[in-house]
């Protein structure tokens, strides 16, 4: 029985040590085989130029003054000499009326006398240079003495109407020229001629009147934009926007930082003016030497091993 024992004993014992063997070089194999996490990566420098942060307003287009073109006597209208659309120069022929009694008096002296050649015709010009927007009768209608016949939109009567909201009073009153920009592409300089004083109770805002030297025709009601600018730097030091990562809030901001060829850490920086994409960051200074990852970085942890594809 002792023999037995002894036999069965050592036999257990070997098929123990036999499976923790095998159990190690199992986790072994299962360690050796979790690679580390390595995330491909691009990166960029700082920059140093010149920041402009503005805001953009909208500002449409409209002629102030229009010129009410109106009959001087009851009768017919014999001549139209113009049509909707037209630009028209001050003094110009726009109408011709007839009054019934220069047609009966007309036709009793004609038929007396056919070289006196009576027309009775009074004629009405423009008082001022525009474009007709309005046309309210034809040739051959029958008109009231004052009735109004057409409008003429004064040409030198033409601005951009700004509606400006009233806390950003200290940056455009005081501003001696202002650009413009077309739906076109097209950029205009304009200057503030004055501010109405009334404001829009409802959007609490208040109408800058802009003046243009365009050099040709604008149509009315043309909403162009308007660059307002509320901060001005000849130098800072700028990255891309999309090297800025941020908490849900947006009020924490870092990036992460080369610190190696194969590490990148977490970096606090703060931020300053916005512009065509690209950040001011006024703290911690960078140099030029620093890396900064500018894709890949999203989700990174604090210290993060990665490789950077554009060497």
């Amino acid at each position: 029985m002792n023999i037995r024992l002894y036999l069965f004993s050592t036999y257990t014992l070997i098929v123990l040590f036999v499976l923790a063997g095998c159990h190690s070089e199992q986790a072994d194999t299962k360690e050796e085989s979790v690679p580390d996490v390595v995330t491909p990566v691009t990166v960029t420098a700082v920059s140093h130029e010149p920041m402009t942060n503005y805001i953009e307003l909208n500002a449409i287009s409209s002629y102030l003054l229009k010129s009410f073109v109106k009959s001087n006597a009851t009768g017919y209208l014999n001549t139209g000499n113009i049509r909707l659309g037209q630009f028209i120069q001050r003094g110009q022929l726009l109408f011709t009326i007839k009054t019934k009694e220069a047609t009966a008096l007309g036709n009793t002296i004609n038929s007396l006398d056919t070289s006196f050649h009576f027309s009775g015709q009074n004629t009405i010009r423009a008082s001022s240079s525009g474009f007709i927007t309005q046309l309210d009768h034809q040739p051959g209608d029958y008109v009231q003495d004052g009735e109004q016949l057409a409008i003429i939109t004064d040409k030198n009567s033409f601005v951009f109407l700004l509606d400006m909201p009233y806390e950003l009073r200290p940056f455009v009153i005081n501003k001696k020229s202002l650009e413009l920009i077309l739906p076109d592409g097209e950029k205009l300089n304009g200057h503030i001629d004055h501010a109405m004083p009334v404001m829009d109770s409802s959007t609490q805002t208040q109408r800058i009147v802009i003046r243009v030297q365009p050099g040709h025709a604008i149509p009315e009601n043309l909403i162009a934009k308007v660059k307002i600018v509320k901060d001005e730097k000849s130098s800072v030091i700028s990255l891309p926007k999309a090297a800025l990562i941020t908490d849900e809030t947006q009020t924490e901001f870092w990036v992460m930082k080369m610190i190696d060829s194969v590490t990148a850490v977490k970096v606090p920086v703060k931020k300053g003016i916005e512009s065509n994409g690209r950040v001011e960051i006024t703290d911690p200074p960078f140099n030029d030497k620093d890396k900064i990852v500018v894709t890949g970085n999203y989700g990174l942890p604090d210290t993060a091993h990665v490789t950077i594809e554009n060497k």
